[in-house]
């Protein structure tokens, strides 16, 4: 792709959110995101956190999710989100983990700074050591009798691929 391709798709992105914003009875967050692959869109998609009342339901996480329900297959890899704010750790993580290659946003933290849209505060505290952290995860080892939670997980993994 060129850089008028990552430019459109940023545009869109951006019209995505205005569209999101204006025009509404209630607020909600200036954000809207395009997944494109191959350069085919396979989402796009806006924050639906006040709507859904559903805290993961930001942008790029909506574009996920309606990409790999229409392909049956949560593998998005080679993909290219972008997204008219920097993404939040969540949104990155769900990213990386689904195969996406690149991210290109149009408003940077920088830019959301000044109207408490800036992500870093969430990449701040995962940079944190464990012990350091605002909210720790604890870790109490409980098992229930019998198999193992994860040799269970393991096991019908290794007889789905024997299946396959």
């Amino acid at each position: 792709m060129n850089h008028s391709d990552h430019e459109k798709y940023l545009l869109e992105s951006i019209r995505l959110a205005m569209g999101n914003v204006k025009g509404r009875d209630r607020a909600t967050w200036p954000f809207g995101a395009v997944l494109v692959r191959d350069g085919k869109v396979l989402a796009q998609a806006v924050n639906q956190v006040e709507d859904l009342c559903d805290p993961t339901a930001h942008a790029e996480m909506q574009a996920l999710r309606i990409a790999a329900k229409a392909q049956g297959d949560t593998d998005l890899s080679g993909s290219v989100m972008y997204a008219s704010g920097y993404p939040c750790s969540m949104c990155h993580t769900a990213m990386l983990l689904s195969g996406v290659k690149k991210v290109f946003v149009a408003y940077s933290n920088e830019d959301g700074e000044p109207y408490d849209l800036s992500a870093a505060r969430g990449y701040e505290e995962l940079a944190r050591p464990l012990d350091q952290r605002e909210m720790p995860v604890i870790t109490q080892r409980v098992r229930d009798a019998g198999e193992d939670l994860y040799e269970a997980w393991q096991k019908a993994v290794d007889e789905n691929r024997a299946t396959v």
